[in-house]
Parts: structure tokens; sequence; C-alpha cells
């Protein structure tokens, strides 16, 4: 019945062409998040080859804490929020990153200390740039990625070469 489901999860996500711009294929998840089998099944992907490694989870803004929130829950940690850059009123570390159009910082809290595992969770893997950010901040508070699990990887933008071994549950 899993496979089933992962299989309902992935037909569910949607392709928008040209959203944000021109050229760029949005992969709108909307519609996997409103059904209760697929998305469990997807959550449940997100943790199996992690399970029982981490303290906690760590979740990357913006749509990655709507996965990362559910996978907290069902694994029984908590959550800490990797945030962009002035939305935390504390933040204890912030990296810079750059993008293909620019540049951008995420931030975290103190609640990343030294020896915590965190699996790190986000939508997708794209250039790999935030993922990599994400990685380094966590090192900077101390805190240990035992993981990195995403919804998808765009595989054709290569993300994985720079961030290294990430699992993602579907790769397009």
């Amino acid at each position: 019945m899993p496979d089933d489901q992962l299989t309902r999860a992935e037909q569910l996500i949607r392709t928008i062409p040209d959203y944000p711009e021109p050229g760029v294929l949005f992969r709108d998840i909307t519609p996997l998040l409103t059904d209760a089998a697929a998305l469990r099944a997807t959550i449940d992907a997100m943790i199996a080859p992690f399970a029982g490694t981490f303290d906690v989870v760590a979740g990357v803004e913006a749509r990655g804490f709507l996965l990362a929130g559910a996978v907290a829950i069902a694994a029984g940690v908590g959550l800490v929020p990797i945030r962009k850059a002035g939305k935390l009123p504390r933040p204890a570390a912030s990296v810079g990153y750059d993008l293909e159009y620019g540049t951008a910082t995420i931030e975290a809290h103190d609640d990343i200390r030294p020896g915590l595992r965190l699996l790190l969770v986000d939508d997708v893997l794209a250039t790999g740039g935030t993922l990599c950010a994400a990685h380094e901040l966590v090192a900077e508070l101390g805190g240990t990625v035992v993981g990195t699990s995403v919804l998808m990887e765009l595989t054709d933008l290569g993300g994985r070469a720079l961030v290294g071994d990430v699992h993602a549950v579907f790769r397009v």
C-alpha cells in the first residue's frame, strides 16, 4: 500500500510552467499536501533512511516548514526553523549564499546547540545553495546534520554535486 501511495503522491505534484518567471517549471506540492494518505506515505519515506538517528528536525523556509513539521511529529521529535534573514527575533547565527539571481541569507536561533543531531528537511533540492548554507549554519551552531531529506530533487540543476548525499523521495 505505501508504494501505491507514493506513486499517487508523485502524480499529485503539479508542474506550473513559467512561474515565477518565464522558463521556470514550478513544482506545486499543494495537491499532495491535501491528500492525507499520500502525504503520510511521503513523510514516512522522508524519515525512513534516518529513523532513530536524529534528535530534532530542522526545516528550511518556506515550503520545507510544511514537510518538516509533519516529519517531526511522525518521528516524535521537535522542530527548529531555519529562516530567511530578518524573520527571527534573536538569531544566533546566519549564513549568506548565492542564488542564480542574487544572494540570500538564512538564520537560526541557538536552539541548535552543540551535540544536537538534526535531520535537515526541505521541499526541493535544486541548485543546492540553500541546503549547503543550512549545513553550514547547523555546523556553526555546533549541531550535526545526520541526514538531508527532500521531497524532490530537480536532477537537471545539479544540486547534489554541491550538497552531497541527499535522500530525495522523488527525482525529476
